[in-house]
């Protein structure tokens, strides 16, 4: 249960991703990968690497992946960069 409120922080912040000139790797899809794997990721290392039951999952589960997603983003944006793609003027 723990793992579903971590995707769906991911998922929250992801929509935040529009916001932000479009020079992720990847595109949107990108960003949004981005943030579902850092959440889980992040998730995980806060939990020690075990998924938390339905028992065990608070609210504070669903913050803790908040971080994860936002550096999942970010690092698909630093690699946009870095590979020279253009914001798209519109």
């Amino acid at each position: 249960m723990a793992m579903f409120a971590w995707i769906m922080m991911g998922l929250a912040l992801w929509h935040f991703a529009i916001f932000l000139p479009d020079r992720f790797w990847g595109g949107i899809v990108g960003a949004f990968l981005g943030a579902l794997f850092g959440a889980a990721l992040f998730g995980l290392i806060v939990n020690g690497f075990s998924i938390p039951g339905e028992n065990a999952t608070h609210l504070l589960q669903a913050l803790e992946a908040a971080p994860g997603a936002v550096l999942g983003m970010a690092a698909v944006y630093a690699e946009g960069v870095r590979r020279g793609i253009p914001a798209l003027d519109l």
